[in-house]
């Protein structure tokens, strides 16, 4: 009977130990995101610790680095992360193809920080010039592929592949460098830190900053998405972690000089190269950070989307892409102003 009490003991000791860590590990927010400028709340708040000390030491937080839209929304199709920062067209993309159950954009990170650079030696002086040009966009489909596609149409050009004479060919932004530097393209619609680096390093010239073709000069770059299924099962957790966001956006704007060289820290530390001082101060002056979704310009970048044939053959309705309930909850009880759901 002793050995039996023993046993039991034993057994209760074991099962209460498994049960606590069980309870340790039962929250975990498993987070996607660049290491890039437009990414930079991610980069601040994950370095300066405000996301864990937000969440509470019941949340764990695992970060998986992307390097492109497209791979953030094949691992969370794929159930490997359940909220990540992301430009605006792939968080189309996933909606779309997953018929709209897929995810939720839940607050704006970054606005701004993308435009067209044109070779200085190039002879590209007007828009005319374009005519029977090479510019290179950093992937097929990617945000900064469709803005280009979008202005050459409303500009009246045509795609060499549509009987046009422009080319436009999706190129790795570190190889857009490369080829700026041997002359084997004109142009590249591009977003920060390469454009700084196309003009600093390229013998490049901004012919076009982005933000003078939207109203305002606003539209978005980044934004947080969130699985569907994790923000339904979960919006304790969101809400913890968009109250950090805010938070650190308020940081970042407030206290910009020590901000940049975080950024640039983590950028060194991840990749194993900082950026020079003057790529990443005339990259934080053509962006901001904001948690505004901007909404209107994902709408507008949409239809480009959907004119280039990357959407199918009917305009997807994208009525439901949004859900802004909890950061409007945030922003209420910080006292800020609210975003428009």
């Amino acid at each position: 009977m002793k050995k039996l009490s023993i046993f039991f003991a034993a057994t209760m000791f074991f099962f209460s130990i498994c049960c606590a860590c069980n309870a340790q590990e039962k929250n975990v927010i498993r987070v996607g995101y660049f290491p890039n400028i437009t990414h930079s709340q991610a980069l601040v708040g994950l370095a300066n610790g405000t996301f864990q000390k937000e969440l509470g030491n019941d949340t764990k937080i695992e970060t998986k680095l992307f390097n492109a839209g497209p791979s953030v929304i094949e691992a969370l199709f794929a159930g490997e992360i359940d909220l990540s920062y992301i430009g605006p067209n792939p968080a189309i993309n996933g909606y779309v193809k997953s018929d709209g159950v897929a995810l939720r954009i839940v607050a704006g990170a970054t606005s701004g920080g993308a435009g067209l650079v044109v070779r200085d030696d190039s002879g590209i002086k007007t828009k005319d010039d374009f005519h029977g040009r090479k510019i290179a966009s950093p992937q097929l489909g990617n945000t900064q592929d469709v803005a280009l596609r979008g202005w050459l149409k409303d500009n009246g050009f045509k795609l060499k592949e549509k009987g046009g004479d422009v080319q436009v060919v999706p190129i790795a932004n570190p190889d857009q460098l490369t080829l700026f530097m041997k002359k084997e393209i004109d142009a590249a619609w591009t977003v920060e830190p390469w454009v700084s680096r196309l003009i600093r390093e390229g013998n490049g010239r901004l012919f076009l900053d982005e933000r003078t073709i939207w109203p305002n000069g606003d539209f978005v770059t980044a934004h947080i998405i969130a699985s569907k299924k994790f923000l339904d099962a979960h919006p304790d957790i969101v809400k913890k972690w968009l109250a950090a966001h805010v938070e650190v956006t308020a940081w970042i704007n407030s206290n910009l000089p020590e901000a940049k060289n975080m950024v640039n820290a983590e950028i060194k530390r991840l990749t194993g190269k900082a950026l020079p001082e003057g790529v990443i101060n005339d990259a934080f002056s053509r962006l901001k950070v904001t948690y505004d979704p901007i909404k209107s310009s994902l709408f507008n970048s949409a239809r480009w989307a959907f004119e280039q044939g990357f959407l199918g053959d009917k305009m997807p309705d994208l009525s439901g892409i949004y859900d802004l309930k909890i950061l409007s909850d945030v922003l209420k009880e910080k006292g800020a102003e609210p975003i428009s759901e």
